[in-house]
């Protein structure tokens, strides 16, 4: 898993490995941009494998891609979740892994999406345009910022009075903890069908 923040996503695939909702697969490692991500500390909690890379301390993006590459590649990991994670990812790193990279986003894409809608940032398009649905995604990455093919999605009633912050909260409940589980799982079981038909 990719994280950057609080590790809320990452805590609530944690919980759908432990009650098995996660079955087919299991939290190898965790790669941190953010040193200070409280994500490590749930990492750590759960006793997962953790390391931190930053682009500014491997100087380029190719450098900062590759040295996530090598851990992945080191760690044998077959399928790569972001959580959270907000860095954009190069055509030539998500070329290497065609439909093995998930992302979690919190709108109904194509709604506010794309370069610079993350975090509280969704949730204020959302309200300031005035809709009355929001939600959460869960894509295939590719080069482009939550372009990839749409896996699973599940709306959310805007109601009145929210602010971004009890929206935000209310998506993630809701939908973001309740689909990325359910997708790493759909993933993952496909993952281990297709090495057996190997």
């Amino acid at each position: 898993m990719l994280v950057s923040g609080g590790g809320t996503n990452l805590q609530a695939l944690i919980d759908a490995e432990a009650s098995g909702v996660l079955r087919s697969g299991a939290i190898a490692l965790v790669i941190s941009n953010n040193p200070d991500a409280c994500a490590l500390e749930r990492a750590a909690k759960a006793g997962i494998p953790a390391l931190t890379v930053t682009r500014r301390e491997r100087g380029s993006q190719e450098a900062f891609e590759a040295a996530i590459q090598t851990a992945l590649e080191d760690a044998k990991i077959e399928l790569v979740v972001l959580a959270g994670f907000l860095s954009i990812l190069s055509r030539d790193f998500t070329d290497r892994w065609p439909r093995r990279i998930l992302n979690v986003h919190p709108s109904l894409i194509p709604s506010f999406c794309g370069r610079g809608f993350y975090g509280l940032r969704v949730h204020e398009a959302a309200l300031s345009y005035g809709v009355k649905v929001t939600g959460a995604t869960v894509h295939f990455v590719n080069e482009v910022p939550d372009g990839g093919q749409i896996l699973l999605q599940k709306a959310v009633d805007v109601l009145p009075g929210d602010t971004p912050e009890t929206l935000q909260r209310r998506v993630m409940e809701q939908a973001e903890w309740m689909l990325l589980p359910r997708a790493a799982e759909l993933v993952s079981a496909e993952i281990i069908n297709r090495h057996s038909g190997d």
